[in-house]
């Protein structure tokens, strides 16, 4: 979603909450990567895939200017023979500790084993933040959180392209100072689409 559409349905959500709980959990996405430097390992459970966020944040991470937003897919189940960068099991969050990152999107209630893998990467060290519907054992085990529930007026994938277009804002100045083009056309966009003042 580029940047004129993130700011048009950041305009027809306006007076709702997730604007900004999404620049919340951005800021903390951020703050959890960029000091840190050991990667971002984004999960989902075992009957949703979080594809689209990947998608989205490897994007942000080439525009911005933040490689360390590009994240490592963690699978339930990798094929023999996938590339590289989908072959990525869940033994992976296992292995996390100090210095990494765990994202994990859930829906619904993961499975145990992923919830254990999950644990015991948090207690070796690693951040753990969760985009979830709530569970409070998954809220339990998140350092940040941002929950979407069922009856909310906005769905998951919504969400995560507000959080994945906040994370990416603002990426590091280039030398000299200037702002990047993507800045620059997030502002634009932002301006075009603010009501016109009050006149009276």
């Amino acid at each position: 979603m580029d940047a004129v559409r993130v700011a048009l349905l950041r305009d027809v959500l306006a007076g709702t909450r997730w604007p900004q709980d999404a620049r919340r959990f951005a800021l903390a996405l951020r703050a959890s990567v960029a000091p840190r430097g050991g990667g971002l390992l984004l999960a989902g459970t075992e009957a949703y895939e979080p594809w689209h966020l990947a998608a989205h944040l490897s994007d942000e991470s080439a525009w911005s200017g933040l490689p360390e937003l590009a994240p490592t897919l963690v699978r339930h189940r990798v094929a023999a023979g996938e590339p590289a960068h989908l072959a990525v099991g869940l033994g992976r969050i296992a292995a996390a500790g100090r210095g990494e990152t765990v994202l994990l999107v859930a829906p619904e209630r993961p499975g145990e084993d992923l919830l254990e893998r999950v644990h015991d990467a948090r207690r070796a060290g690693a951040r753990v933040l969760t985009l979830d519907g709530g569970d409070p054992e998954v809220g339990g085990l998140a350092h940040e959180s941002l929950v979407v529930a069922e009856d909310d007026e906005v769905d998951l994938d919504i969400v995560q392209h507000l959080v994945s277009a906040a994370a990416g804002e603002n990426g590091r100045p280039p030398a000299g100072g200037r702002r990047t083009f993507r800045d620059r056309l997030s502002g634009l966009a932002d301006r075009l689409t603010q009501p016109p003042p009050a006149r009276w």
